[in-house]
């Protein structure tokens, strides 16, 4: 008795994972019928063919990050997108600093939400960088500020851009979304964020504004991809910005590239550095790379770097 009792309740058990698994495949196949690919966005229509080269904090390796001396170094050697980090200061303006604190970039010390924009910008941002492992510090006493993220939007109009917005601060959404309109850069850059609830409310305030895809999202659609269930997403983001590995594990494969494309993403890899890597990049076909040595991917290229390194 008892062990028919066991048969017949393995038998409900199975019927009821075949159950749960065709329910599941239903709901799978009413999501890819709804589903859209992500809308194209102007921001991409000036791109050609090939990769881009997006120079990361400007090019951390070759210039102070994060600096006007560093974006006008990336755009003389011809990159195709300056990568930059925004924060809000004391007094409401929006700079362009990657830490939180002053204290790794410049003379000074303290927490950006913390200092006004005047003081802020009377600090050396040149101080700290070396070429050499602080053998040197070729750009200290040279007048080198943390720019306004005005600043930058005045000096380069031309330039197509990538923001981080650093905090996890919803109310600089509106901030940026506002910054953006009044300098008519809205289709001239894409918006990134490590928060999700960042992307949701600067999404809602400036739809206008291209994004790529928050944390939550980017977990969602790297799972999704491995399960050849991509197509069952919708993306809200027109870019997919991702590591180049976790630990061992390389995440940009030709399989990730391939749902991103079925999706109309753009799939853009950080920070790449080693040219192994980016040859590998180059291979399987990713849209961007995001390096602090734009000098060697221009290379790689054929696109003979503009500007000496």
């Amino acid at each position: 008795m008892a062990r028919t009792r066991r048969v017949v309740s393995l038998r409900g058990l199975a019927l009821a994972s075949l159950t749960l698994a065709l329910l599941a495949a239903a709901g799978v196949g009413v999501l890819m019928a709804f589903a859209r690919p992500a809308a194209t966005h102007a921001f991409f229509a000036a791109e050609g063919g090939g990769v881009q080269v997006i120079a990361h904090r400007g090019g951390a390796q070759l210039r102070p990050e994060n600096t006007l001396l560093a974006f006008e170094h990336a755009v003389a050697l011809g990159v195709d997108m300056l990568e930059m980090d925004a924060r809000a200061t004391a007094d409401g303006a929006l700079v362009v600093l990657h830490d939180a604190t002053v204290d790794r970039t410049t003379d000074g010390q303290g927490r950006v939400d913390a200092l006004t924009l005047g003081a802020l910008q009377r600090l050396d941002a040149g101080y700290r960088w070396s070429p050499d492992g602080g053998r040197s510090t070729p750009f200290r006493g040279r007048g080198i500020r943390v720019p306004s993220l005005a600043e930058v939007f005045a000096r380069f109009p031309q330039m197509r851009m990538v923001i981080e917005i650093k905090p996890a601060d919803p109310a600089l959404a509106a901030m940026l979304c506002a910054l953006l309109r009044g300098a008519g850069m809205t289709q001239r850059v894409l918006v990134a964020s490590m928060h999700d609830a960042v992307l949701d409310a600067f999404r809602a305030t400036c739809p206008e504004v291209g994004t790529s895809m928050g944390p939550g999202e980017a977990r969602l659609f790297y799972v999704a991809s491995l399960a050849y269930l991509s197509d069952a997403i919708s993306p809200a983001a027109q870019a997919l910005q991702i590591p180049y590995g976790f630990g061992e594990q390389v995440l940009a494969t030709a399989q990730l590239v391939a749902a991103a494309r079925g999706r109309n993403l753009a799939l853009h890899v950080w920070t790449v550095n080693d040219e192994a890597r980016m040859h590998r990049l180059l291979g399987i076909g990713v849209d961007g790379i995001m390096t602090d040595r734009p000098d060697r991917l221009l290379r790689l290229l054929g696109r003979v770097p503009s500007a000496a390194g």
